[in-house]
């Protein structure tokens, strides 16, 4: 007599490790079992060589930068229209020459900085409240929400009577810009915690601070890094309006100049200043992501 043995379903090995299809209910042995399933494959990450992976990164910039540099030598696109790589690379020579360009950069540098920092420490902040507490959501969400409405460039005239068009005014209005994006993603990063491990911290004896440092932020961290992108590049934006208001020195400066002087070439290179700059953040916070979450490489069904 032959023995049959049920398995669960969706099982797929018999007891001596073997490949089976099994339906619900249906005995091993059953001839209507089905074909024998494969082992199913792998979805790890299955990266490209680094080499092959930066050629493909670069060929989209490459080839806009070949279709630029032969429209301006063919005629194509007139000076005054866009300069030429050439006269953009003139440009960049000047400003190095002159120790502008890098003077320009760490004054910009330093009042973006300074505004993500406060903006981004108080939106990390609310976003935490906000997340852990009802309280703290019914006392801040609409408040931020409020704020998330209003186009920040919109507080310009308000923030120059309060602080006039000194430094004071620059890093405000950058902090006030990326306070939005960093109190927005925490908040849903930290509303996304799963409640089991928060209660199993809080049977360890995890309370308030230490809770909130050693099991919400870690877990909200894929969150809180987007967050940090975005507020980054939002820096940018404010960086742009605030340094075109009573600035003596940045990139923003420099755009106004290139402005009222009609030097096109020195517009392109600030624009070019803002994408390299861009660039830049986004390879920094990826860089951050590997050295904070190694695991994430290993869950991507690229």
């Amino acid at each position: 007599m032959t023995e049959h043995i049920t398995l669960p379903a969706g099982s797929t090995r018999t007891p001596d490790g073997g490949p089976v299809t099994v339906r619900p209910g249906t005995p091993a042995g059953d001839a209507k079992a089905g074909p024998l399933l494969e082992t199913p494959r792998h979805l790890g990450a299955r990266r490209r060589p680094p080499g092959i992976s930066f050629a493909v990164r670069l060929s989209v910039p490459l080839l806009l930068l070949a279709v630029w540099w032969y429209g301006a030598d063919s005629g194509a696109i007139p000076a005054d229209v866009l300069a030429s790589p050439g006269a953009v690379a003139g440009a960049f020579g000047e400003l190095l020459a002159t120790g502008q360009l890098g003077d320009y950069l760490l004054a910009s540098a330093r009042r973006a900085g300074l505004g993500v920092l406060l903006g981004g420490g108080i939106g990390l902040l609310l976003g935490v409240v906000a997340g852990l507490s009802a309280l703290g959501e019914e006392l801040v969400d609409p408040t931020m929400q409020m704020k998330r409405a209003v186009p920040f460039l919109a507080l310009v005239p308000l923030f120059i009577s309060w602080f006039g068009v000194e430094e004071t005014f620059k890093v405000v209005l950058i902090a006030v810009a990326s306070a939005g994006p960093m109190y927005a993603y925490t908040y849903l990063g930290v509303r996304g915690v799963d409640r089991r491990l928060v209660e199993a911290a809080r049977g360890f004896g995890l309370r308030g601070t230490r809770l909130a440092v050693g099991v919400i932020i870690p877990t909200a961290l894929p969150n809180i890094l987007m967050a940090l992108r975005i507020c980054l590049s939002v820096a940018l934006t404010g960086l742009i309006a605030a340094e075109q208001i009573g600035a003596t020195e940045g990139i923003g400066y420099l755009v106004t100049l290139a402005q009222q002087y009609y030097r096109s070439d020195y517009m392109v290179l600030c624009v070019v200043v803002y994408a390299v700059l861009g660039l830049l953040i986004d390879l920094a916070i990826r860089g951050v992501e590997r050295l904070a979450m190694p695991w994430r490489a290993g869950v991507s069904a690229r």
